[in-house]
């Protein structure tokens, strides 16, 4: 886009404000079908500071590449924008509509501005439809970053949920594994344990199976590298929950845990971990 056509497109900003702004209000909500007025006061308070910011970009750096330095300022705008209604719950589509709804009302008034000028409008028009393609596209792209960072976060923070370390006795810690035991998990199963370690100072920690449907070789090298870490940071591991057809798949692979102490429940476990500590349980009878 010419220097001269983004000084009309500029003029048009500072000129019809007001008039636009009403427009582009009009056309974001009615494409997004949403009628609450908190919704409605956040989008004229982000249309308000979009254009000033929209029409200097425009009077100080070419229209057609808005990666460009005098493009930051909107490039920032928009991805705070596009970040914000990941939050609230948007589509991609309905955050980009923040650019493209704007495109309906500029070009009535391009086509005021330049009623005289038919070739310049046409120019004029085309350029702007290219620049608003752009700006639409980065909100999408910015959107899909955000939300895929929102997704990761939240998945990392249930792999955080899924594996407790809890502290069943004096220097005995317990860790349930319920689910697929895969490489990213076995990497927070391993932290959250030698973390819980290093906090209480176990000697014993006890890892139930249970809940894990099936174990395979690469189940298996993770659990013996879980053991591993923990024997380096001085606690022995039990692995609980050793079901029959578990047991089978294990022989069948030719897994070694030789060096680990297997038990078919966790409280057989628990039974173990209480004597190599050196703590017993008794039971009290009361009377009749």
């Amino acid at each position: 886009m010419s220097k001269e056509s983004s000084s009309h497109l500029a003029t048009v900003l500072a000129k019809y404000e007001g008039e636009l702004l009403d427009g582009w209000l009009e056309g974001m909500l009615s494409r997004l079908g949403r009628r609450d007025k908190s919704a409605e006061n956040a989008f004229r308070q982000q249309a308000m500071r979009f254009i000033p910011v929209l029409a200097s970009a425009l009077e100080r750096g070419p229209a057609d590449d808005i990666q460009s330095a005098p493009w930051d300022d909107v490039r920032h705008l928009l991805s705070e924008i596009s970040q914000a209604r990941v939050r609230e719950g948007f589509t991609p589509i309905e955050t980009a509509s923040f650019m493209f709804s704007l495109k309906k009302p500029l070009f009535a008034l391009l086509r005021t501005e330049l009623a005289d000028n038919p070739a310049g409008l046409a120019d004029e028009t085309a350029r702007a439809s290219a620049l608003f393609d752009d700006l639409g596209l980065y909100t999408i792209e910015v959107f899909q970053k955000s939300r895929e960072q929102i997704i990761m976060r939240q998945q990392q923070e249930l792999l955080e949920l899924s594996t407790p370390v809890v502290q069943l006795w004096n220097n005995v810690l317990a860790l349930p594994l319920i689910g697929t035991l895969d490489s990213a998990r076995t990497q927070v199963v391993m932290e959250n344990l030698l973390q819980k370690i290093i906090d209480t100072g176990a000697s014993i920690a006890i890892i139930d199976i249970t809940g894990v449907p099936t174990v395979d070789t690469l189940v298996a090298q993770h659990l013996l590298k879980t053991v591993a870490a923990a024997r380096l940071m001085g606690a022995d591991c039990i692995i609980s929950g050793i079901r029959p057809q578990i047991a089978q798949t294990i022989v069948h692979l030719g897994v070694n845990l030789e060096d680990v102490i297997t038990k078919a429940t966790l409280a057989d476990a628990f039974v173990v971990a209480l004597k190599r500590t050196g703590s017993t349980i008794t039971h009290s009878h009361s009377g009749q």
